[in-house]
């Protein structure tokens, strides 16, 4: 299904910033992140409309929607630097999950904006190594709202 929805992508020269799929009950949910007009947005609905599993596609970004990201990155950080590091950690509700001599490598999970912010603020340690998911969304649900079933949903978002 993947090469198939790339396809739609790449027959139309679209680039895809961000594909995240994960299963849920008897579905794949496909977050895929595209630049480009709303022109071009409609297109790639339409065409991925008409992919046979397909259930339903939704542009998000223009809806209440809820976004993560998830990082690790590890510095390097001398033992002296810890402090004002751990410091950081606490400030962005990071979390330790590694750590040497003189390395630190951390998970933050949040919004792309504090992605962005993590990485300024911890730029001045030296980052060694990076390494991000790309964005996933889900709509905000709203009171009396049902979930779509069956095979394939996709979720559009728009940068």
């Amino acid at each position: 299904m993947i090469n198939r929805i790339a396809g739609v992508f790449a027959r139309r020269g679209y680039n895809i910033e961000s594909l995240a799929v994960g299963l849920n009950k008897d579905k794949a949910l496909f977050t895929i992140v595209v630049s480009g007009t709303d022109r071009v947005l409609n297109q790639v609905i339409e065409q991925l409309n008409k992919l046979v599993n397909v259930l339903s596609v939704e542009d998000l970004s223009k809806e209440p929607q809820v976004e993560r990201e998830l990082m690790l990155i590890k510095l390097n950080v001398e033992p002296d630097q810890r402090p004002e590091v751990m410091v950081l950690v606490d400030i962005f509700r990071a979390k330790v999950v590694d750590i040497s001599e003189k390395t630190l490598t951390m998970e933050v999970a949040g919004d792309p904006g504090k992605i962005a912010a993590v990485q300024r603020n911890l730029w001045k340690f030296g980052i060694k190594e990076i390494c991000r998911t790309g964005k996933i969304a889900l709509r905000r649900e709203r009171i009396g709202a049902t979930a779509v079933s069956g095979d394939f949903l996709l979720l559009l978002t728009q940068t």
